[in-house]
């Protein structure tokens, strides 16, 4: 089960905390999709992995396991995040603050990951090289669609593409932007550290470390705390990767990413402020609410 793998457990995360993320605020209908979230998890992974008729009781457990987790453990955390964040919206913000408002989610985020390995480590130590070898197959062709989207186009291309999806995000939040914002954004994504060719390189690394992973787990029979060890370390190489010049990287990419948002929110009007802490505001009531049900 590759919720305890790094890939997987990050795209796992967007409808479990969707709510909680700024950049990701276009997540609409927030309390239907984190009720089905269990089910919708298991089909998405099944496509990856494809259960055995043994392993498919234990991965629907264990995702159930883990929502009833996430909302007793992990969502007031979330909610009272967004408070206070709606709350400095309303305000010029600095790119430190943004960094470290982002932090605290990282860790937030991390006891998530780790509450995942713990539910979900005796279907990932069930695994068979059969379905090893599935998941590669499927990342295979995921791969060649990732490249046709991103490294095909031409650079105006993909730029353009960047640029109006975080358009999008930006005016789920604050309302629509005006031409000089949108401009700015632009910019943004023309001096932004991330490349397509980085991106896929990081792509690459992430899904052979997780393949690794595996083939260690199954290859030396690794026990439930071994095992747990292991793709632990899997998860902490998601945003630190090993090679210091991409490690490197990745901590300019998080702060320039923190700078833009920034420069982006210290460029909005009152009203569009007051737009983004309700919106904000809203997302912390449904959280509060989804909490509090058994």
């Amino acid at each position: 089960m590759f919720l305890l793998i790094v890939r997987i457990i990050r795209q796992a995360l967007v409808p479990l905390v969707c709510a909680s993320l700024l950049l990701l605020a276009g997540c609409s209908a927030v309390k239907v999709g984190y009720e089905q979230t269990p089910t919708l998890l298991y089909w998405w992974l099944d496509k990856h992995v494809d259960f055995s008729g043994t392993q498919t009781p234990l991965a629907r457990q264990a995702l159930e396991d883990l929502q009833r987790w996430h909302r007793k453990q992990a969502l007031p955390g979330h909610a009272d995040w967004l408070a206070r964040l709606a709350d400095v919206a309303q305000q010029p913000v600095e790119a430190a603050q943004v960094c470290a408002y982002m932090r605290e989610l990282e860790t937030q985020i991390d006891a998530f990951a780790q509450q995942s390995i713990v539910l979900t480590v005796p279907v990932v130590t069930s695994l068979r090289a059969t379905q090893r070898e599935h998941l590669q197959r499927y990342w295979a062709r995921k791969n060649e669609d990732w490249a046709d989207d991103w490294l095909a186009p031409s650079e105006a291309r993909r730029q353009e593409k960047r640029m109006r999806s975080a358009v999008e995000r930006y005016e789920d939040v604050y309302g629509r932007l005006t031409p000089s914002q949108t401009e700015l954004v632009r910019r943004h994504v023309r001096d932004a550290v991330w490349t397509p060719q980085w991106g896929q390189q990081e792509r690459l690394r992430r899904q052979q470390d997780l393949l690794q992973a595996l083939d260690r787990i199954r290859n030396e029979g690794l026990d439930s705390a071994q095992a747990q060890a292991v793709l632990w370390k899997v998860w902490q190489r998601w945003l630190n990767p090993p090679q210091e010049a991409d490690k490197q990287r990745m901590q300019a990419w998080r702060e320039q990413g923190c700078r833009h948002l920034a420069e982006l929110h210290n460029s909005t009007s009152p009203e569009q402020r007051q737009q983004a802490a309700k919106r904000l505001r809203a997302y912390e009531k449904d959280l509060r609410e989804l909490a509090g049900r058994s």
